[in-house]
């Protein structure tokens, strides 16, 4: 019988994607990230939303470019890490978006840029909203909670303004959505399970 379930086991494990493990380059700066998230978020930092954030960004690919240009680790586009660099030149020095060390630093610290500028119900909705706006920009986020609001719906939480476009093309929508839950349902979940430390969402 235990034979037989090691040969069932050997003839699944091939079955899983690569999407569905944490990628080998992950570790590699693993260290990295932990030093900089504890840094700016403290002991408690959520290390596992943010490996997911960066997982759905490049999987870890620090040469990663997107096909409109968005560079490194953290996928910034070339305006958004300019202006970031000269918002915060003593945390991150020049503008670097394919250095593993400044892509780690630059997105927790917009991370927590953008944490700071969105309120919600709960410390996963305000993520929800985080997410959001790295991928589509905080004027979205508020836009859409505006709508949310109009609407009749609680505009701090999340599954109340998700469903709510207030004006950008329904390709970008999708994806924005998209990325909001692939973070929080899938990746998150997915390091928390290989020992990175806690979520944001339970």
């Amino acid at each position: 019988m235990r034979s037989l379930l090691v040969i069932v086991l050997a003839l699944l494990l091939p079955a899983l994607t690569l999407a569905d493990r944490v990628p080998v380059e992950a570790e590699r700066y693993r260290r990295a990230l932990e030093r900089t998230a504890h840094f700016y978020w403290g002991l408690d930092a959520p290390l596992a939303t943010i490996a997911g954030q960066i997982h759905q960004e490049s999987a870890w690919q620090a040469e990663a470019r997107s096909p409109v240009g968005a560079q490194g680790l953290a996928q910034f586009m070339p305006s958004t890490a300019a202006w970031f660099a000269e918002l915060y030149p003593d945390a991150l020095g020049d503008n670097q978006p394919f250095s593993p060390g400044w892509a780690l630093r630059a997105a927790v610290l917009y991370d927590r840029w953008l944490y700071q500028r969105v309120q919600a119900t709960s410390d996963c909705d305000r993520w929800a909203f985080v997410l959001a706006g790295y991928n589509g920009g905080l004027g979205w986020v508020y836009r859409d909670q505006r709508l949310a609001s109009a609407s009749g719906a609680d505009p701090l939480a999340w599954h109340n303004v998700a469903p709510h476009n207030a004006g950008r093309s329904a390709a970008n929508f999708r994806e924005n959505r998209h990325y909001v839950a692939a973070i929080l349902e899938r990746w998150e979940p997915l390091y928390e399970r290989n020992g990175w430390g806690r979520g944001v969402c339970p």
